[in-house]
């Protein structure tokens, strides 16, 4: 289940974005992102953990924001992120060069969340080509502690979706709008009250639920509510850059915890569904 391609595929970049001269930077081991041991700093080399803009929208992934803080260039030619409350994934190939000073935002991928495990310690795990031609690998800690909010995040999303099941039914193209019907599924025998309380539309299409709370009370196993889609926006240059046109948030309580917005699963002929809606509608003549 890969909830993050709604929340969510990033390319990694030669530089996604680089300081034009910061002040140097000492070297210092970073700070664990929660209590709980720490990883040796690597001379020359400090980073940071940081979630951008463009991370919330593409999802599943964050950057490293790596400074060289020694006198000596290197290039980094692989990196992935090395934490006990993510599963791990394959090192990202990349070519980053550095020179004393430079900092550099390079993003990576995260995989999917360990929820009985803590994020910290956080590191990150780079292939580093010294001037002399040695390639090294390098175990360097992450400071801040933005890992620890995507690790709450993708936790308390999880913890929604194992108690109930979420599924966008029965779409139909009608006029101006997709029409069809959230279901709810209580996943195994608990009978704790499961409640959809909002649905927020995405950057592209509005929803409309009018039958809004969709509750799932003790002993039910499945409820619905009809929902439908409408064009939020015709901008030629909002439908081209957006990065995830249809991701739909779902307010979801279980039992007496608070609401956690949850990802309406979206599948790909639903997708083209809701495309044809808004070529449909935003073709037409003014």
């Amino acid at each position: 289940m890969r909830r993050r391609a709604a929340l969510a595929a990033a390319v990694v970049l030669l530089c996604t974005a680089c300081s034009g001269d910061p002040a140097p930077a000492p070297a210092r081991a970073a700070a664990p992102t929660t209590a709980g041991p720490t990883v040796p700093a690597v001379p020359g080399i400090d980073a940071e953990v940081v979630r951008l803009r463009t991370d919330v929208a593409v999802g599943g992934q964050v950057h490293v924001r790596v400074t060289d803080t020694g006198d000596q260039p290197f290039t980094i030619t692989a990196l992935a992120l090395d934490s006990p409350g993510f599963e791990p994934l394959p090192a990202a190939p990349m070519t980053a060069a550095f020179a004393p000073r430079r900092v550099i935002e390079l993003p990576v991928r995260y995989g999917e969340p360990r929820c009985t495990a803590e994020p910290a310690p956080v590191a990150a795990r780079l292939t580093v080509l010294r001037p002399d031609g040695a390639a090294q690998e390098v175990r360097v800690p992450l400071s801040g502690d933005d890992l620890d909010v995507v690790h709450r995040e993708e936790c308390a999303v999880a913890g929604v979706l194992s108690e109930a099941a979420i599924s966008l039914m029965g779409l139909t193209l009608e006029g101006d709008e997709v029409r069809g019907a959230v279901v709810l599924t209580r996943r195994g025998s608990g009978d704790r009250p499961i409640v959809v309380t909002d649905a927020r539309g995405s950057v592209v299409l509005d929803v409309s639920a009018d039958g809004l709370p969709l509750e799932l009370g003790e002993g039910d196993v499945e409820a619905s509510v009809a929902v439908a889609f409408t064009p939020a926006t015709c901008a030629p240059h909002v439908l081209a850059e957006t990065k995830q046109p249809f991701v739909f948030p779902l307010l979801v309580a279980v039992g007496d915890r608070e609401g956690v917005p949850v990802p309406l699963p979206v599948e790909p002929a639903q997708v083209d569904l809701f495309w044809a809606l808004v070529a449909q509608v935003c073709e037409q003549p003014a």
